[in-house]
């Protein structure tokens, strides 16, 4: 018997370099378990992503993290966006 895993995509949103980005069932319900306070902000989420205040550069060679001026429960909502099977463009900040 095969294990058949269905991942449904929640929301997909294009980043400032065209690129399509998607947020899953399993990496919302990751995301929530550790900051229960975005909970309502899904689209903010979303809108950090598609329309940065500014972006830098992750940890990681694959990862941007997406900034978003006043939003959430600090003065920053960060969100971080892992591009899997691609190295991201250059973020120096917008």
């Amino acid at each position: 018997m095969q294990l058949c895993l269905v991942v449904a995509v929640l929301a997909t949103v294009r980043d400032p370099d065209g690129r399509l980005v998607e947020l899953t069932d399993e990496r919302w319900a990751h995301i929530l378990a550790r900051h229960s306070k975005l909970r309502m902000l899904q689209s903010e989420i979303r809108r950090a992503v598609a329309r940065p205040t500014a972006r830098r550069a992750g940890r990681e060679r694959n990862e941007i993290w997406h900034f978003l001026a006043d939003v959430g429960p600090s003065r920053w909502l960060k969100v971080v966006v892992i591009y899997k099977g691609e190295r991201p463009s250059p973020v120096r900040g917008r």
